[in-house]
């Protein structure tokens, strides 16, 4: 296999490595290991994909595959891969193999990955400090805790051996939070193509489909505009499926009258989308759900104009709740003061999640909330969600009859710039008469 040619180019990786080094002490070893194969069923395996911490460093997607950046020696970055086998490479795909490792990587070097056992304990036995994310592969964890244990015996007479085992998120996570502009580049391909699949969908759904055929539109989308998989699982849920809140089974009817919920992002450059939209298919929103909509409408609207360098993501959720919670003691859903509402946490039968979360790689990005105990200010670079919903269960009996089964969400992805802030998925409409116009047309 070769580098890539549908991502960002070889040099992107180049410069994230240099950077990761920058911020490496002499002495610091960092190890990142691929994620694991997973079976599906049988002898099935789940289609892979690559963790997103050794992709970022290298563009590497093949299994298998262990990297070591250690600053300050003559070759700091060196991976360990599958070796070339003609054989399994019938029944698998080509495997890149050190050689092509170096080559089309531009890694400084490059071994095969059954040489790791060998060279591990010579390369630890230089470092004082071994940065590794331990808790995602079992397997692998137990061979780097007999290899530290053995070097612990050698370090009395060496001398050298890491005494603290730290991970990598504390500085490959920071860098991962703040987005660079090549990482923007991938995120906004990736929104971009998460727009196109949303407005499909919306055009298209009906009444009478199965969810499943609205997400086969959809993702028929994300595929035809470049994006090789999901995020995520597609939410596609109708009616009172829209109160589950990570509803995946799409399988139920589409009933005239009824919401429709798609929660879904494409990925592109392994940087995915997150957006979801709430409308009535092929018609408008009616009485209640209207209200609803309206609500949590309003509630985004308030928590996006608040997104700006210097603010942060709780006070970004408390908008969005104060504003919620006035909706609800409006229509009244709930009862008593904002302020009581708030306290008690009665909301929480509406509204039982937080508005916003880090996105870039992974939907559920890395990133500190909070340092110190503080939340931390938002900076140029930051990408977060920004999705208030609304929850009535159908079985809610404390509610009046025509609110019970509604489940409306509208979510949206945030960039902060220098001066505000972006909306990177702002051409999916969200006023409900640009919505009505849209799925009517």
């Amino acid at each position: 296999m070769s580098f890539p040619a549908d991502t960002l180019p070889r040099e992107v990786f180049v410069r994230r490595r240099a950077e990761l080094l920058s911020r490496l002490e002499p002495g610091d070893i960092a190890l990142f290991r691929s994620a694991p194969e997973a079976i599906r069923n049988s002898d099935v395996h789940h289609e892979y994909r690559q963790h997103s911490d050794l992709y970022y460093l290298t563009g590497f997607e093949e299994p298998n595959a262990t990297l070591i950046l250690a600053p300050g020696r003559e070759k700091p970055v060196t991976i360990f891969v599958q070796g070339r086998d003609p054989k399994m490479e019938i029944w698998t795909g080509r495997r890149t193999g050190p050689e092509g490792a170096r080559r089309d990587y531009a890694l400084d070097e490059a071994f095969e990955e059954k040489e790791l056992s060998e060279r591990l304990p010579a390369i630890l036995d230089e470092a004082d400090r071994l940065f590794y994310a331990r808790g995602e592969d079992p397997a692998f964890d137990r061979r780097i805790l007999e290899e530290t244990e053995k070097g612990a015996r050698r370090r009395q007479k060496q001398g050298k051996q890491p005494t603290v085992l730290s991970h990598p998120g504390e500085v490959l996570h920071e860098m991962r939070l703040i987005k660079t502009p090549d990482d923007q580049k991938a995120l906004r391909r990736a929104t971009d193509i998460t727009v196109a699949g949303h407005l499909q969908a919306m055009k298209s759904a009906r009444p009478g489909q199965r969810e499943y055929e609205v997400q086969a539109t959809l993702e028929y989308t994300f595929r035809m505009q470049g994006s090789p998989r999901n995020g995520y699982p597609s939410i596609v849920a109708s009616g009172e499926n829209a109160t589950i809140l990570h509803y995946v089974d799409n399988r139920a009817p589409l009933k005239k009258g009824e919401l429709l919920l798609i929660d879904a992002g494409a990925e592109w450059g392994y940087f995915t989308g997150d957006v979801t939209r709430t409308f009535a298919p092929g018609g408008r929103f009616q009485g209640p759900a209207a209200d609803l909509y309206d609500a949590v409408l309003e509630a985004e609207q308030k928590a996006i104009a608040a997104i700006a360098p210097g603010n942060h993501i709780e006070a970004i959720h408390e908008i969005a709740l104060h504003s919620l919670v006035d909706s609800l003691l409006e229509l009244g859903l709930l009862e008593g003061s904002r302020d009581e509402v708030i306290e008690t946490e009665s909301y929480k039968q509406f509204f039982m999640h937080r508005t916003s979360h880090w996105l870039g790689m992974d939907v559920h990005d890395v990133g500190l909330y909070k340092r110190d105990g503080e939340w931390r200010p938002f900076v140029e670079g930051m990408v977060l969600t920004v999705e208030p919903g609304l929850y009535v269960a159908a079985d809610d009996e404390s509610v009046a009859p025509e609110f019970r089964g509604l489940g409306i969400r509208i979510e949206d992805d945030v960039l902060v710039t220098a001066v505000g802030h972006d909306v990177l998925t702002e051409a999916v409409p969200r006023e409900r008469e640009a919505v009505e116009a849209l799925t009517m047309g």
